[in-house]
């Protein structure tokens, strides 16, 4: 009994160190990228357990949905691809960037459906083209239209969420869908999706891990912790391509065979920002600006960590 007393008081006084009351980092990610396989793996809760940290996993649908709940406070620490950060920090989004991926041009790509009489990126003038706005996707659109001399403006845009933009492009309801892996590979062995550009020679579809920046200025070892996880993870996933498939099968709730093509797709190993991706993000930002996409012009160097 007096031992049990003891106990309670040495917990209540925080003297033990079991009952220590954990940090929470909120992590948002999508269908997508070895954050997911890092998840699936579960070597980053030990890790962030014996810094006195738990995960709380929320998923989205794309990049500017993430962003969006990195902005409104809901997650702490995510990944998307070019363009969502550009967009999310001409809306005032208190970001950093804290590492990036090498680049994976081929997985997005502009597909139509099968038997489609559109073959080439020209022949999509007038025509109803469905993406997620703000996506990594939006920047292959008008680098692959600019190549094909085809204006912007002469291209029907339709905003939608890969779900839905699936739905559409199902039933007929838009011409063609412009779209990135696991999507895009599903597209092509479900519906028989035709693709008549990728990324390749148009864009890089550089993945980035961004923060909220109080939350990075603040707990650095942990943002430290989980790129290392993440740089494991990738070391682990680009030579075990088989068993990431294994893993990422049952929780995207896709056929093996089309998360093979999806992670044939990825690219693996995190890296610091450059000033190379700064410079390439910026020139992402100035043409967003330009087409009238963002409603200012912004400094990426403003959402570089070193900056306060």
């Amino acid at each position: 009994m007096k031992k049990t007393l003891v106990t309670l008081l040495l917990a209540a006084t925080g003297l033990i160190a079991t009952a220590a009351h954990a940090e929470t980092l909120r992590i948002g990610y999508q269908k997508y990228g070895t954050l997911t396989i890092l998840k699936a793996r579960g070597t980053l809760e030990p890790r962030l357990k014996a810094l006195g940290w738990d995960i709380k996993w929320t998923e989205f649908p794309a990049g500017p949905q993430l962003l969006e709940g990195l902005n409104v406070g809901a997650i702490d620490f995510g990944t998307t691809g070019e363009a969502p950060p550009v967009f999310a920090q001409a809306a005032g989004a208190n970001l950093v960037y804290v590492g990036n991926e090498p680049p994976t041009p081929t997985a997005e790509a502009i597909v139509v459906p099968k038997g489609s009489p559109i073959k080439t990126v020209a022949d999509l003038k007038g025509k109803k083209v469905a993406l997620n706005k703000g996506s990594n996707v939006h920047y292959l659109l008008v680098k692959a239209l600019e190549k094909a001399g085809v204006a912007y403006t002469d291209i029907q845009t339709v905003y939608l969420t890969p779900a839905d933009a699936r739905a559409a492009f199902e039933r007929g309801s838009v011409d063609a869908w412009v779209i990135w892996d696991p999507f895009l590979a599903a597209a092509e062995k479900q519906l028989g999706a035709q693709i008549i550009t990728d990324g390749k020679g148009l864009v890089s579809n550089t993945q980035f891990f961004l923060a909220a920046r109080p939350y990075a200025e603040k707990n650095p070892k942990v943002i430290a912790a989980v790129l290392d996880e993440l740089d494991k993870t990738d070391l682990w996933a680009s030579k075990n391509q088989a068993d990431v498939v294994k893993e990422l099968a049952p929780i995207l709730g896709l056929a093996p065979e089309i998360v093979a093509l999806a992670v044939s797709r990825y690219s693996y190993n995190v890296e610091p920002i450059t000033a190379k991706t700064a410079e390439a993000q910026q020139k992402i930002a100035d043409t967003f600006h330009k087409l009238g996409l963002i409603p200012k012009p912004i400094q990426i160097k403003d959402a570089l960590v070193a900056n306060k």
